[in-house]
């Protein structure tokens, strides 16, 4: 099978191995258009660092820091709702306590 690849589907996404680029058959020989060499891409390979390669690594490592945060945020005042009102609901019964001691003690 001799599949080639496209644009947004290549067959390899090792740039050595893709077909170097050449000019259209449809352009005359003499255009204003340079033909395409492939010998700056091979110098613009070797400038991708390491780090630049592990960019979106390291942004995808900042978001999901950054969600977790917010989470931990989001829980901590959900519980601080929760033990307020747990507080207001132990404070209704130590009243309701105080009354009936008081009307057992008054009667």
């Amino acid at each position: 099978m001799n599949a080639t690849g496209t644009v947004d589907r290549p067959l390899t996404h090792d740039p050595k191995k893709q077909a170097p680029m050449t000019s259209s058959t449809s352009e005359p020989s003499g255009s204003a258009t340079p033909a395409v060499t492939t010998a700056g891409a091979h110098a613009s390979r070797q400038n991708r660092t390491r780090e630049m390669q592990l960019i979106p690594e390291a942004l995808a490592r900042a978001h999901m820091h950054e969600r977790r945060r917010e989470a931990d945020v989001e829980r901590q005042a959900a519980r601080l709702v929760a033990a307020r009102r747990m507080q207001r609901r132990a404070e209704r019964v130590s009243m309701r306590a105080r009354r009936a001691l008081a009307m057992a003690v008054m009667h």
